[in-house]
């Protein structure tokens, strides 16, 4: 049943403190394993066990690792699972931890449709046994309101797509979160306007570097962190990274997106990490990382997060400060 409630009048800055929109802009450049299975190792082939999880999760088997984010230390566990944005459970970051329990992420089905050949649908299992030999650890560094490194566990969300045969008049995919209020209690209030929605422009979409998310650390994903399948788009900031997915749309025009709905005078569709555009209220030229604690020397932030030589290309000739 579907529940109506009233529209709260909060902003953006009374939902989360300053200090921590400040660092919205600082994405996970993670290289990701995609598939089920073993734990991410180093690069190198050494201390595997801090890529894998503590064992609060099944484990994922056959994972393969992928070059992306080569040297790159991961966050610890702790941080990854215990401080994140997911209002579908409260807007503080300790609310999806603390409350996503009520989500039933068995059976899950993803429906596939809009302007492609063969439209359906498709459920988790048959997701992770379809693509578990193709699946990878990507350990990519991300921003979502805070730095990590994060061992993803997945594979390439164009591999999913193909699948259902994109028409021409594909321009773009749009993406939905379940919509439950007696599952995801944070829904119940209206903060945003439910159920979350995201975009990709179709080239966005079909980059090896765009992943769906099935694990972490080696683990199925814990339901704070968007169980059972989230998007990963780590040259964007978090918001873009849509959580428990469960609608995915070929659209001809550009899809409305939730915060740019919200506030579009603060966040436009595209959300790359621009560090030479400034959010209207703070500077997004640095970033701390998460973990290393409040007293660190911040980072100078990278322009698409550290990604420009994989991704730049698929903005030549725009004009990044107008499409931010």
């Amino acid at each position: 049943m579907l529940i109506k409630t009233r529209r709260d009048p909060i902003s953006p800055s009374q939902i989360t403190d300053r200090s921590v929109w400040q660092q919205r802009r600082r994405f996970l450049k993670a290289a990701a394993l995609v598939g089920v299975g073993a734990g991410l190792g180093r690069y190198a082939g050494s201390a595997v066990a801090l890529e894998q999880g503590p064992g609060k999760q099944p484990a994922i088997a056959g994972i393969e690792p992928t070059p992306f984010g080569k040297g790159l230390e991961p966050t610890a566990y702790e941080h990854v699972t215990g401080y994140n944005n997911f209002y579908e459970f409260g807007t503080g970051k300790g609310d999806p931890a603390e409350y996503s329990g009520s989500l039933r992420t068995r059976p899950w089905t993803v429906v596939v449709d809009g302007e492609c050949e063969a439209p359906g649908s498709i459920g988790i299992e048959e997701v992770l046994a379809k693509f578990t030999q193709e699946e990878r650890i990507y350990r990519l560094r991300c921003v979502e309101a805070w730095a990590m490194v994060i061992p993803w566990v997945g594979f390439p969300l164009g591999d999913l797509l193909k699948r259902f045969k994109p028409t021409s008049r594909a321009k773009y995919v749009a993406f939905e979160t379940l919509y439950d209020p007696e599952q995801m209690p944070g829904q119940r209030r209206a903060v945003l306007d439910w159920p979350y929605r995201e975009g990709l422009r179709m080239d966005e979409a079909m980059h090896p570097l765009t992943i769906l998310a099935t694990g972490l650390y080696g683990e199925l994903l814990p339901n704070q962190n968007g169980a059972p399948l989230r998007l990963v788009v780590p040259w964007k900031y978090g918001f873009k990274s849509i959580k428990s997915i469960v609608r995915i749309s070929f659209v001809e025009k550009m899809p409305e997106t939730s915060w740019a709905k919200q506030a579009p005078h603060e966040y436009g569709f595209y959300a790359n990490v621009n560090p030479a555009v400034d959010h209207p209220r703070w500077s997004q030229k640095q970033h701390r990382v998460i973990g290393e604690g409040i007293f660190s020397p911040k980072q100078p932030t990278q322009p698409f997060n550290g990604y420009a030589e994989e991704v730049a290309g698929l903005y030549a000739g725009m004009d990044l400060k107008r499409f931010y």
